[in-house]
């Protein structure tokens, strides 16, 4: 039974469901703190699933932080309530607090949990306890395995204009208004038009993916031209230029043999970096890649130290903490997103010093644009994550992104988290 819709006119193209009994869909007020003022679905959004789906009643907590006001909920003829205890379905966007969890209910969030993150244990084991079946977005895939849904797109879009930003800074160029104090993303757009680039600026991007095409979305809008790997490495320019990396343009067999992917996603341990290449002739790097701890550094510490690294930004949009670029030693937070490292004393520093190097790595960058990125992540639960909730759903996308049920008990996909939850990893 699909759906379509037309994210960029904010069209839904509608089916008539039919159900065997009324549901109420949630949307809950966002408790974590910091706060978050993002929203799994817009005022919009919610009328929208009312007239795709006739037998679903949307209401939505009061909340005094949301992007969306409560008023504007209440404009679209939404119902505005304290309690969602009478609910089927709640969703959110970051994790619930544990007091906020409703016993029996199925709950939608991202609940940093299956990758064992110990700050999370004691939530999953309060989902146990409640019998609580939670759906986490980080884990619904389709049939072939892939990711449906996320905020990475806005993660790209803001982290890339961050970088800029922060080579503005670094440079002593030009200056723009932080994301963060843009309305939207018309403003941030304008604000791009403040970029002034020498003749031989260069800058390197890894990672493809909702990320790295939303850090695209930037650069297609800025005068920059896009160069092959090849030419980046080889070639001289007329003006500013950039180059988008796949994984064996930056990493190459230990044995001397020739790249596969399957064998590096399989076994990346038995891979090296071969990034200094570009380091030699980037001034600002853009991670937007997906790492495995056992993959190799793509960028050390002696890199940096090296006398013909050129690098002076990194705006590290997958900020992995203490990983595969040197630089990042901690996140950065919105409002003061840039920090210095110093590759010689290998500590913070102010990023304006000389040669240190300017990080950005903000790791909630799509808070900065709350209400593109909630526009944007609901048009994918209407598109991607509805249908299957409450029509038809042959890939069991849904049962198989469940990592609990309301028994108590993981689903079989999630039993590997057995030990976590018992604190023996």
């Amino acid at each position: 039974m699909p759906v379509c819709v037309n994210s960029s006119t904010n069209t839904y193209y509608l089916k008539e469901f039919n159900f065997m009994k009324s549901i109420k869909l949630g949307v809950i007020r966002e408790g974590k703190v910091p706060p978050d003022f993002r929203v799994p679905l817009t005022p919009k959004q919610c009328k929208a699933i009312e007239v795709l789906y006739p037998k679903v009643k949307v209401v939505v907590q009061r909340s005094p932080i949301r992007t969306y006001p409560d008023s504007a909920y209440a404009e679209q003829g939404i119902e505005l309530v304290d309690s969602l205890t009478d609910c089927d379905y709640i969703f959110g966007v970051k994790e619930v607090q544990i007091a906020d969890l409703i016993p029996n209910k199925t709950f939608f969030f991202f609940s940093h949990t299956f990758k064992k993150q110990p700050y999370n244990r004691e939530l999953l084991n309060a989902v146990l306890d409640k019998k609580i079946r939670l759906v986490d977005y980080e884990v619904l895939k389709d049939k072939y395995n892939k990711r449906i849904i996320g905020f990475g797109r806005y993660a790209g879009i803001v982290g890339c204009y961050n970088a800029f930003l922060t080579y503005g800074l670094k440079s002593g160029r030009y200056s723009m208004k932080p994301a963060n104090e843009c309305e939207d993303r018309k403003e941030v757009e304008q604000e791009l038009k403040k970029v002034d680039l020498p003749a031989d600026f260069r800058v390197v991007l890894t990672g493809f993916g909702r990320v790295g095409h939303g850090a695209r979305e930037i650069i297609d809008l800025l005068p920059i031209t896009e160069v092959s790997p090849e030419e980046y490495l080889k070639n001289s320019f007329e003006g500013p230029v950039y180059t988008h990396l796949e994984a064996e343009d930056y990493f190459a067999p230990k044995d001397g043999s020739s790249f596969l992917k399957k064998d590096f996603y399989s076994a990346p341990e038995n891979y090296r970096s071969t990034f200094s290449r570009y380091s030699k002739k980037s001034d600002m790097y853009v991670p937007c890649h997906f790492w495995s701890a056992k993959s190799p550094f793509i960028l050390t510490n002696d890199d940096f130290l090296h006398a013909d690294n050129r690098i002076k930004v990194v705006g590290d949009i997958s900020c992995d903490i203490a990983g595969p670029i040197a630089c990042t030693i901690r996140p950065s937070k919105i409002g003061n997103g840039i920090y210095g490292y110093d590759p010689i004393t290998e500590t913070e520093v102010d990023f304006m010093q000389e040669g240190a190097i300017a990080v950005m790595a903000i790791d909630n960058l799509p808070c900065e644009l709350p209400k593109d990125a909630s526009e944007d992540f609901g048009n994918e639960l209407l598109k991607q994550v509805l249908p299957c909730l409450f029509g038809e759903d042959p890939d069991q996308v849904i049962n198989r992104g469940s990592q609990t049920t309301k028994t108590g008990e993981l689903t079989d996909g999630f039993s590997y988290l057995s030990k976590y939850i018992a604190g023996l990893e």
